[in-house]
């Protein structure tokens, strides 16, 4: 492992956590459901004129059934606002650029994506998305999605709180509160700190510039052409990039996301994009602990996460760290010099390296972003297999807006269930007992994605349609699948890109995934939260298991860990293990 990456995480995690106390503190205020985060002045009667003029109460509290319809409802109607405005997008305003409607498969897998907070994209943003469509019907559903799983934390975290209550909040006041004093003003401000390290920001089609030197080529027919000018797509970038990383949703304007120099020109803007992505997630540990009135117990579940991020964030730089045996075949010098970064470097861009382009990758798979500043799918075998586990642990490392803490708290629950089986005693977490239903409603949790992630792929190298897309047979077009669908389930969206999964087939069965990953998760946690809210909250006696200590961050770790070994090492054998050992052999 070399010293400029072991710096540049040790300087990210410290200005994380610089970061990301000051706000959790602020997301309590927001997710207390007993007054406004602002007070009682101008702004707290602008927030309640929003009520008034949706006609919602923001005093009536809502039962875990009426919370899940709402939010479903919210999102049903987000899904088909999106299709529709791709469908018609010809017919649109702000389409300089002429773009035709979006066909309609491909419609409804993005449609189904970005509502999903997954922002998976089988399309090239400039190519197929006219500048309405990426600022209305997308960037719109980045806020949304990510204030979706806001909300979910929230009304989970009540549930622990609560002492015998029968609600866990209202779901339009978590909304529209998250949005409005969370996501907005830190989207704004991280667009205008975009724009100047040199992300644009405007409404052209596109500009015509000159070239450095001129490039001649052949065309069909014979004949040879002369090119002096190229034609660069431009448009709203900054404003999309900056919620694109702060909601972890990962949906780049450009098709090559954060490896364009439009959306990720210096290496300040990229360090500034990996603390975005882990900002919120981070922040929302320090609200849960006082939520709950423990600090300690927020530590104790950013500790888990940390703790796995940062093994797996070496493993990855390590893996590609190494030279590539089929490039050194090649004669292709890899060594670390003043010129390069050393390593392999296929799939990266200078201006990063080995280091920052490790780190990021690490970072958004980690996340539940599917922002990518290399391409995955020229990592090294083991390499790539680092982003594969990170999301098939779940997104909990961190994870999505919201997602990651309730699913990390799901896992928790599981963990003392353990431990109290271990020994003898009906388990407990932070104060509730921890009974049959809730056992079930956790299984459901954890397993859904998995069946997905296992079943799909299954699917997919069984039949016709889902091998056609494979470009690369073998362990490597297998691992390709494989990560398509575990990016789909777990809400991630990044891709190996080596996939041609921009077919109907593909585009069906992914947003399948994307759906049901999400909301079959959402609706579980919502019933663990009703159920642990109408308990009460029982004093700590001396029997009672410490879930603040190292001791539990183990386990914690522990159990995490051994979940996603037992779901999925079957599949990683057929996959990266068995290429690994083909390119090593």
């Amino acid at each position: 492992m070399n010293a400029p990456f072991l710096v540049l995480l040790g300087a990210f995690l410290a200005s994380l956590l610089a970061l990301a106390l000051p706000l959790g503190a602020w997301l309590a205020r927001v997710g207390d459901a007993t007054r406004s985060p602002i007070g009682t002045g101008r702004g707290a009667r602008v927030e309640r004129a929003l009520y008034r003029l949706a006609g919602i109460d923001p005093g009536a509290g809502m039962g875990w059934r009426g919370y899940a319809l709402a939010l479903l409802a919210f999102n049903a109607l987000g899904t088909l606002f999106v299709y529709t405005v791709q469908r018609l997008q010809a017919w649109l305003p702000l389409n300089p650029q002429g773009l035709p409607n979006v066909a309609a498969d491909s419609s409804f897998n993005t449609a189904v994506s970005f509502v999903a907070n997954t922002n998976w994209q089988g399309y090239a943003g400039e190519q197929t998305m006219s500048h309405l469509t990426q600022m209305v019907a997308l960037t719109g559903q980045n806020f949304f999605s990510a204030a979706t799983g806001i909300a979910v934390v929230f009304a989970l975290v009540r549930g622990f709180a609560a002492r015998s209550a029968h609600t866990i909040g209202n779901f339009w006041v978590d909304v529209t509160r998250a949005t409005v004093y969370v996501l907005l003003p830190l989207s704004l401000l991280l667009a205008v700190f975009l724009m100047g390290q040199g992300v644009i920001q405007n409404f052209d089609g596109q500009r015509d510039v000159t070239l450095l030197e001129p490039v001649t080529y052949q065309v069909p027919g014979g004949g040879a052409v002369t090119a002096a000018t190229q034609a660069l797509p431009m448009g709203p970038v900054a404003s999309q990039e900056a919620i694109k990383l702060l909601g972890t949703n990962g949906g780049g304007f450009f098709n090559a996301n954060s490896a364009h120099p439009y959306e990720n020109p210096t290496a300040l803007a990229n360090f500034a994009q990996m603390l975005a992505i882990f900002l919120i997630p981070a922040a929302l540990c320090f609200a849960f602990g006082r939520m709950v009135g423990d600090i300690r117990q927020g530590w104790a579940v950013l500790a888990a996460m940390t703790i796995v991020f940062v093994l797996a964030a070496i493993a990855l730089a390590a893996a590609e760290q190494q030279a590539h045996p089929g490039l050194a075949a090649l004669g292709v010098d890899q060594a670390a010099s003043a010129l390069q970064a050393g390593g392999n470097m296929e799939g990266k861009e200078t201006r990063f390296g080995i280091a920052a382009s490790s780190l990021f990758a690490a970072v958004t798979t980690a996340a539940s972003c599917g922002a990518v500043n290399a391409m995955h799918d020229s990592l090294m075998p083991l390499g790539g297999a680092v982003p594969l586990l990170l999301m098939q642990f779940g997104e909990v490392i961190f994870g999505g807006v919201g997602s990651g803490l309730y699913g990390m708290l799901v896992f928790a629950l599981l963990a003392v269930f353990i431990a109290g089986l271990m020994i003898g005693r009906t388990p407990e977490y932070l104060g509730k007992k921890i009974g049959p239903y809730e056992m079930k409603m956790l299984a459901l949790a954890i397993l859904v994605t998995p069946l997905l992630v296992l079943a799909g792929t299954a699917l997919a190298v069984s039949i016709p349609a889902g091998v056609a897309g494979v470009a690369n047979p073998g362990a490597h077009g297998f691992t390709e699948i494989l990560y398509a669908f575990s990016s789909a389930a777990n809400n991630n969206g990044s891709a190996f890109a080596g996939l041609s999964a921009n077919t109907p087939f593909y585009n069906v069965l992914l947003a399948l995934a994307m759906w049901f990953g999400r909301f079959a998760v959402i609706v579980p946690v919502l019933a663990i939260a009703g159920a642990l809210a109408a308990r009460q909250r029982l004093p700590a006696g001396s029997g009672t298991m410490p879930t603040h200590g190292p001791l539990f961050v183990l386990l914690l770790i522990g159990v995490v860990l051994l979940v996603g070994v037992l779901n999925y090492v079957p599949a990683l054998a057929l996959g990266p293990v068995i290429e690994h050992l083909q390119l090593f052999q």
